[in-house]
């Protein structure tokens, strides 16, 4: 599942201000892409792909963004049977969404509703990630300049640039 780039650079901002660990390796990525470079190969990626210096608060959550993405469009140039969702999809059509879904897994579409329920909990309730300890905390702002930024990064990605139509390629749909 994806979504928006900019959603989830804020997102993600937010979600490192409660998360030490992560608010450190973002501050410290600010100095040198080594840090990223580091983050990307305990991934397993190759991470001078990744070496890349967190300009701004938005700058890890769109790096974060593109490694999901990239490693999902590199698989399905493998030829893995693989397909994503658009998070802004399934928030608006949620019931014709997990029926695409469903159907796509080979399960019985009469889940439907059932997962729909689903996605009104907090799938991350009773943690540090929770909607109730992050959903306070202020989203950056889109300035001009991080805006640049965010488009920069999306292009040395090779990914559609803040602003434009961002679809990825095996993308399911129920429209």
């Amino acid at each position: 599942m994806y979504r928006d780039v900019v959603a989830v650079a804020k997102s993600l901002h937010r979600f490192s201000m409660a998360l030490p660990t992560l608010r450190l390796a973002s501050l410290l990525g600010r100095f040198s892409g080594q840090m990223t470079k580091m983050f990307a190969e305990c991934r397993g990626l190759e991470g001078s792909d990744f070496c890349v210096r967190l300009d701004n608060d938005l700058s890890y959550g769109v790096l974060i963004y593109a490694l999901g993405s990239c490693a999902y469009l590199d698989a399905r140039r493998r030829g893995f049977d693989v397909s994503a969702v658009r998070y802004e999809d399934l928030v608006a059509r949620p019931l014709d969404m997990c029926r695409v879904i469903l159907e796509f897994c080979r399960l019985s579409v009469s889940l439907a509703e059932l997962a729909v329920k689903a996605l009104d909990r907090d799938s991350q309730r009773n943690s540090i990630s929770a909607k109730a300890s992050i959903g306070s905390i202020k989203n950056p702002v889109l300035t001009p300049k991080k805006e640049a930024n965010v488009n920069e990064l999306l292009k040395k990605y090779g990914l559609p640039l803040n602003g434009e139509p961002n679809v990825l390629e095996g993308t399911l749909s129920c429209c």
